[in-house]
């Protein structure tokens, strides 16, 4: 109807200007196709989509084209025009990724067949970022979300009545075109009477299952219902909650629902009660906790590991873009994954910065840890609500699988085209927030993050209530959150840190050649062969930082070389004279030169980020004891570094 009312009115008037009719037909014709493209794609047609988005592109394409050049004078922009960008933009991000996946399914094929066997998988596929088509170490956040609940879909799941039903409607019906098949021609009234069989017993398996389904919803809401009340009682209903609370209380009632249908909690907590001070039982209830990934603490850490890394991905991307159009001194001249920033491996395998983004269904062995308090009451705003898992109303259950944003946004754009406006004039830049505002608001996040399967585990876990099983739970927490975080959150550091990263680097480079001598080492403290390493065992201890994707592990690696560097000066000090007390070996003015000459002999300037970040993530507990003590004597031995000349 648009469309022929626009053609009366083009046969009376002339040609449709750019401020005509014309506009508006052409924006609906693009709708139309893009609509059309939209249900190809959801039909998992994926190929006829691929070319109906091209054709919505070029119908575009030639509208904008037709206005522009039939614009007398004018600009050749009418109202329509932001909209009709807007889908196409949508159009293309479809375009791209649809090819994306064909090209894919495309080479697996051709590589299988041209090797002669199934190819390897590789460890991590890069891919483009968004500026500038520069490789980027770090997976897009819907890939890294996707990687996050590939576990929990695996989770094997049980049947419902009506899916029951229908396995056995299968086979009946498998089974009655078997029998069909071995019946002569002229058997047509058997074949009638096994007919009307199959159909009588799969209508009564159906209506069998449906009055079962109707049983086991009515009784799950009674549950459900039943254990809500519980969880109000625990959070005393009766005053107003804050949204926080009111999440956890829904958390909670998630938990309770859980353990109705799963025993290992309750044995865990028998065990935790029978031992209350052993902390391997801790550890052992983490390891068994994670390893169900449908458990709403587990889904809840998925869930603030996905929100986190949403939040650092685009930070990390746009600086990897403006460094590599950046000046020769920027971060792009000691990139993440080359040359001399991350150390070897034994046997001379270079570490690749995106490794730990594969540690993400690992269960660490965990060690002792400190309680820390979050700096920011502020909850985690990228994270909403789970969903629940199998249709249930559970507010702690795993996200489905989530569909792509060009996918959601072109949905969105197509049902309602008209409340779409661009959120600031289209030639106006955005303000956007500096590097350090961005890592501030992201480690808040974390804290936040942390502090909220803290709570919700003690609260899940009344027998960790401790001093001791508090500190041991969060480190249990830190080594299960920070390995799929750690590459991306120190290269956001990195982005942050790099002008003095950058000095440091130029400082290790300009003294690589320098011995223990001429950092100010006395001759007591020198190894008394001449060929022995000094400090060997101090400089593998600090080489082995950024191979761990923990902060608690890092700061036991600065506090093993400490101690290593030690233990060195008492046994070269021994060796020269048998007079001296060992622990009179070394004091607190030996300790900056030698740990200095053993920084410059990592040559890793990425450890002065590191500090910066373990400074924020260690609890503040642990920084004013030994560990608190060799991280800052090794920020003061990378401080002097940089300050050589």
């Amino acid at each position: 109807m648009a469309a022929a009312g626009g053609g009366g009115g083009g046969g009376g008037g002339g040609s449709a200007g750019p401020w005509g009719p014309g506009a508006g037909r052409a924006l609906q014709s693009a709708m139309r196709a893009a609509s059309g493209a939209l249900e190809m794609d959801s039909a998992g047609r994926a190929r006829e989509a691929y070319v109906e988005y091209l054709k919505s592109i070029a119908l575009i394409a030639q509208a904008l084209q037709e206005e522009a050049a039939g614009a007398d004078g004018c600009e050749g922009v009418t109202a329509d025009t932001p909209k009709m960008l807007k889908l196409a933009e949508q159009c293309l991000e479809r375009v791209k990724s649809i090819a994306a996946a064909l090209g894919k399914a495309q080479a697996k094929p051709a590589a299988q067949e041209r090797d002669g066997a199934p190819a390897a998988l590789p460890r991590h596929r890069r891919v483009l970022s968004d500026e500038g088509g520069k490789l980027s170490p770090f997976l897009p956040p819907e890939i890294f979300q996707k990687l996050q609940i590939t576990e929990a879909q695996s989770a094997r799941k049980e049947l419902t009545p009506l899916e029951e039903a229908s396995l056995q409607n299968q086979k009946l019906k498998a089974a009655y075109e078997a029998r069909v098949a071995r019946l002569n021609p002229s058997q047509a009234l058997q074949k009638t009477s096994l007919t009307l069989s199959l159909q009588r017993q799969m209508m009564e398996n159906l209506v069998i299952a449906k009055a079962r389904e109707e049983t086991l919803q009515r009784k799950m809401e009674e549950r459900r219902l039943r254990l809500q009340e519980a969880a109000n009682r625990r959070f005393s209903s009766s005053v107003a909650l804050t949204p926080e609370e009111q999440e956890q209380r829904a958390l909670y009632a998630a938990i309770l629902e859980y353990e109705q249908d799963h025993d290992w909690p309750r044995q865990w907590k028998a065990k935790l009660k029978r031992s209350p001070a052993d902390l391997s039982v801790v550890s052992g209830l983490f390891s068994c906790l994670l390893s169900f990934p449908e458990h709403p603490i587990a889904q809840l850490l998925r869930q603030l590991q996905c929100a986190v890394y949403a939040r650092l991905y685009p930070a990390i991307s746009r600086d990897a873009a403006d460094s590599a159009t950046g000046s020769p001194a920027g971060l792009g001249s000691f990139p993440l994954d080359a040359g001399g920033s991350l150390p070897t491996e034994p046997g001379g395998r270079r570490l690749r910065a995106s490794r730990s983004l594969h540690c993400m269904f690992s269960v660490p062995e965990h060690g002792a840890a400190g309680l820390r308090h979050s700096i920011s009451s502020t909850p985690l705003a990228a994270a909403g609500p789970p969903k629940a898992e199998g249709g249930r109303t559970g507010p702690a259950a795993a996200p489905q699988t989530p569909r792509e944003s060009s996918f959601e946004d072109l949905e969105r754009f197509l049902a309602s085209p008209e409340g779409w406006a661009p959120a600031e004039p289209m030639d106006s830049p955005r303000t956007e927030a500096t590097l350090p505002e961005q890592l501030k608001g992201i480690v808040r996040d974390i804290h936040n993050a942390i502090d909220r399967l803290l709570s919700l585990t003690l609260l899940a876990f009344e027998g960790l209530n401790t001093a001791a099983g508090k500190d041991q739970c969060l480190a249990c927490l830190e080594e299960a959150f920070f390995p799929p975080l750690w590459a991306p959150l120190l290269a956001l550091y990195r982005s942050v840190h790099q002008p003095h990263e950058a000095a440091l680097a130029r400082s290790m480079e300009r003294h690589r050649h320098a011995g223990p001598a001429d950092m100010g080492l006395a001759s007591r403290l020198l190894p008394p062969a001449p060929g022995c390493p000094a400090y060997g065992s101090a400089i593998e201890d600090l080489r082995l930082i950024p191979l761990e994707t923990c902060p608690r592990r890092k700061l036991e690696c600065i506090v093993r070389a400490l101690r290593g560097i030690c233990e060195c000066a008492e046994e070269y000090c021994g060796a020269r004279d048998r007079r001296t007390p060992a622990t009179a070996a070394i004091g607190a003015d030996d300790l900056l030169p030698i740990l200095s000459y053993v920084v410059l002999q990592t040559g890793l300037p990425q450890l002065l980020s590191e500090c910066a970040a373990l400074e924020e993530f260690i609890h503040e507990g642990c920084l004013i004891g030994e560990e608190g003590y060799c991280l800052t004597s090794l920020q003061s031995a990378l401080s002097y570094v940089e300050s050589l000349q």
